[in-house]
């Protein structure tokens, strides 16, 4: 079977190849070259923040960011568990203990009130995560760190281009991190960016990420650290990304009220957006109504070429999470109705529409299934 509609695919018809053409022709292709620091600066510039660090994936953005905060073993840090995994193992990574919060229904982000339930003597952060693509409420949030004083990590592997009122995410907390993955918004194919407007915290992710190299004596190291470094070549695919970002970003909100218009009348529901934030919709989710129908839904679309992916698990149902007690309702409802559609710039309004007509038909003929069924027990 041909996948004419994959759930996601980067979108490369820039200058990615001149300039990673140009990288290897200087033979700075490792850590070292001009790009990194360009990367940086314009990525930096484009949020509005005051320092921005190449790192080598999203999930070591978080853990050099969680380790810079001093975050450690017998310390608590609350983490959504409806998200993707790496938010919590970039905790464990640390020797800190991960604490699941619930969902809050309305726009799936972390829930407040079950957050600062979960608060004891030992819970040292938070970790918000802004889920495909939708911010979380970060005037809330603020606002329980301060109560309890708490650090605020921003989790924006999924929102590159959303704010949150007028400010992008990734700028309000203490620190945050971004993902460059191929399936994200803006690719260096791998690649993260850890953020901050805190210059002492920017001081001690740089020297995490190299190896806690000194920076008085050369090859001598003064901290245990990481090789975490963004290579010039993945830089390179960076800055060419950044020459888009603005348009990448439109056409993926173009794209969300497509499927939005195209989706009127069917048992779903569109993920909702807060009207004090601007949504980046790294991926169309909706919800069907009825969680039976959603693998076949999925089995159905497959049929026809169109991959889509199920919602997060969410991380205390994993074997390595899971603990007697647990109980996230919403978070567990979410997730077994839950359905990321196709999501990638490239995208037309006829390829929309074609999607959702396969949607259409699908649920048509489960109300011809039902019909016998309801005259029977009529």
């Amino acid at each position: 079977m041909n996948l004419r509609y994959p759930v996601y695919s980067p979108y490369l018809n820039g200058r990615e190849k001149a300039l990673v053409v140009d990288c290897i022709d200087s033979t700075w292709i490792s850590s070292k070259g001009k790009y990194v620091g360009q990367f940086e600066d314009s990525f930096g510039s484009w949020l509005g923040a005051q320092h921005a660090i190449t790192v080598s994936n999203g999930t070591v953005a978080l853990h050099v960011a969680l380790a810079a905060l001093g975050i450690g073993p017998g310390d608590e840090v609350l983490v959504p568990t409806l998200t993707y995994i790496a938010s919590a193992n970039a905790v464990k990574y640390t020797g800190a203990d991960v604490v699941f919060v619930d969902s809050e229904r309305a726009y799936w982000q972390i829930d407040i009130e079950d957050a600062e339930r979960k608060i004891t003597s030992r819970t040292k952060a938070i970790v918000v995560v802004h889920l495909y693509g939708q911010a979380t409420d970060m005037d809330a949030v603020m606002a329980l760190a301060k109560k309890h004083s708490l650090n605020v990590i921003e989790d924006c592997a999924e929102a590159i281009g959303t704010r949150y009122g007028d400010a992008h995410v990734g700028t309000i907390g203490d620190v945050s991190c971004f993902s460059f993955f191929g399936n994200k918004t803006i690719t260096t194919g791998e690649g993260g960016m850890v953020v901050t407007n805190n210059a002492e915290l920017a001081r001690k992710v740089r020297h995490l990420r190299s190896q806690g190299v000194s920076s008085e004596r050369e090859y001598w190291h003064d901290v245990i650290g990481f090789n975490y470094r963004m290579t010039n070549l993945c830089a390179a695919i960076g800055c060419a990304q950044m020459e888009s970002i603005d348009d990448l970003i439109a056409k993926k909100q173009q794209i969300a009220e497509w499927y939005r218009q195209s989706l009127v009348g069917l048992p779903v529901r569109t993920h909702d957006t807060n009207p004090r934030t601007q949504h980046s919709y790294w991926m169309v989710s909706i919800l069907v109504d009825d969680a039976r129908e959603r693998d076949a839904l999925r089995a159905a679309l497959q049929l026809d070429g169109i991959e889509t992916r199920p919602l997060f698990y969410p991380v205390h149902q994993m074997e390595m999470y899971a603990a007697p007690g647990q109980n996230f309702p919403v978070a567990d409802d979410i997730s077994r109705r839950g359905i990321n559609l196709p999501s990638y710039p490239a995208l037309m309004r006829d390829d929309i529409t074609f999607i959702c007509e396969r949607m259409r038909d699908f649920f048509a003929r489960q109300e011809t299934k039902m019909e016998p069924l309801l005259e029977t027990k009529s």
